[in-house]
Formats: C-alpha cells, sequence, structure tokens
C-alpha cells in the first residue's frame, strides 16, 4: 500500500469518527436539488467558478442543519420512480471536471460529514497537471462508510469537454453519432476500468445540448440512465426526464440560503 493511500486511509478513519447521523423531521412537498461544484480552493476563491473549502464545509453544515439528506443518483430514481417515498428534501452534491482539489479538499469534508457525492470527469485530462490521476480515482472509489456503503461515485464530463451542440452542427447525423460514442462511450469505458461501480451519469460540458434528442439516444444506448444539465431547478417528482436533469452551481458568491430558497425552506 503506497504512503498516499496510508494516509488517506487513517485520514479518513479519524474524520469519520466525527460525524452525526441525520436527525430528519418530515417536511411537506420534498424535493431534490442537485449542487453542481467545481474547483475547492484552499483560501479565497480566485473565479467565480471556485468554491473555497471554508464556504464548502459551511454548505455541507446547511445541508445537515436544514435536514437536507445528501444521497446518489440511484436513491434519487428511486424517489422519481415511487420506490423510495422521502419524509425529507434531499440532495446530490456533483463535482465537475476533475481537479485535484477534490482529493485534497472536499473528499475529507465530505468524509467529516459523512456526505456522498458524485464527480464527472473529463477524462482526457486526467494524470495531467492540477488534475486528479487514476490512482486517486480508485481510492476515492473503493472507499467506504461503515456498513460498507461507497459513498463517491464518479460520472462521465465527456473525453474532450466540447460544446456538443457546435459539432451536431458541422457534422452529419452518422458522423455526430460516431462522435458522440467517442466522447461519451470511450469515456465511460476509461472512468469503469478504474471504479468500483459501472458510470451511469453524464453532466453535459458548459451544459450544452441539454434535451437533445440525439445526445439521450446516444446516452441511452451507451448505458447512461442520467444526464445531469445546467439548467436551475429544483427536481424529484413523478414527471422528472432523467435525461434532462436540473442543477444548481454553487460559485464564489453563492450564499448557502440559496439552497433553501430553492427548495422552499
Amino acid at each position: 500500500m503506497t504512503r498516499k493511500a496510508i494516509i488517506f486511509l487513517l485520514l479518513s478513519a479519524l474524520l469519520a469518527g466525527c460525524a452525526k447521523e441525520y436527525v430528519q423531521d418530515p417536511v411537506e412537498d420534498p424535493r431534490v436539488i442537485i449542487l453542481m461544484y467545481h474547483r475547492i480552493s484552499g483560501g479565497p476563491a480566485e473565479n467565480l467558478y471556485e468554491r473555497s473549502a471554508a464556504d464548502f464545509e459551511t454548505d455541507l453544515v446547511y445541508l445537515k442543519d436544514n435536514n437536507i439528506r445528501v444521497i446518489d443518483f440511484t436513491e434519487f430514481e428511486d424517489i422519481v420512480s415511487g420506490k423510495t417515498v422521502p419524509e425529507t428534501h434531499s440532495a446530490i452534491i456533483t463535482f465537475d471536471d476533475g481537479d485535484h482539489s477534490w482529493y485534497t479538499r472536499a473528499l475529507p469534508l465530505l468524509i467529516k460529514y459523512r456526505m456522498k457525492a458524485t464527480f464527472f470527469l473529463w477524462t482526457s485530462r486526467m494524470d495531467m497537471n492540477s488534475f486528479l490521476s487514476w490512482d486517486e480515482v480508485e481510492l476515492m472509489s473503493n472507499y467506504a462508510y461503515e456498513g460498507g456503503v461507497n459513498p463517491f461515485t464518479f460520472g462521465s464530463h465527456t473525453m474532450s469537454h466540447p460544446f456538443l451542440m457546435s459539432m451536431k452542427e458541422t457534422l452529419d447525423d452518422e458522423a455526430f453519432s460516431e462522435y458522440l460514442d467517442y466522447e461519451l462511450g470511450v469515456s465511460k469505458q476509461l472512468i469503469d476500468l478504474h471504479c468500483n461501480s459501472s458510470v451511469n451519469a453524464l453532466a453535459l460540458p458548459y451544459g450544452d445540448g441539454a434535451g437533445d434528442p440525439d445526445i439521450i439516444a446516444a446516452a441511452q444506448r451507451l448505458g447512461y440512465r442520467f444526464i445531469r444539465t445546467s439548467e436551475r431547478n429544483i427536481t424529484g417528482t413523478a414527471s422528472t426526464d432523467l435525461y434532462r436533469l436540473p442543477s444548481l452551481p454553487v460559485l464564489d458568491d453563492t450564499d448557502p440560503g440559496l439552497i433553501g430558497i430553492y427548495l422552499g425552506i
């Protein structure tokens, strides 16, 4: 076992011991909000799409204090299908791109508060510069809370993070289908090689292509069950379109109270 893995496991065990279980009060008309993060900075955020570690922890505390249960996409599917009837509002925490700060800053805080998250990878950038390594992806994927629950799952943010609709305008139907097989399909295959569960969720780069029938058809053909977009809204009703899921980007200047505003708290 590598020194990095040993340190990770020791730190994880320490932080997990600090966590408390949710105390949930039933709410009327519970809904789900999908939160979208990018890079977590050590100090003050340097651009709009970063979130400082201090503010990220404030977000997690807000979720716990307001009895907002953090779930994954599979649990979300159970809510939409009616298999599970939630008593509280829920949130899905997601991250886009693959920044190394997920491992060094986001992960310890998620473990501290025993929360789940889905990480969408820009797969051609893994092992490069400030991005995660595949070894770190494997460590995150295999981490388990007590009881054997793996809280950290991975999805695709495509191979090259393109504007998909721009490519659709320049290619004929057959070529675009082959292009999607590469961007969505090969990226999924790469991630599957390094994770303990198969990829089932796609996050559209720039939110481009939300609702596009060719992208949805390709995602279904390639084994995806969810597409997260950048359209802003809450979700979680029986009429939810799993291939056009809205989200709330959490930016440098986002007040955690905005989560409650969206949910009607």
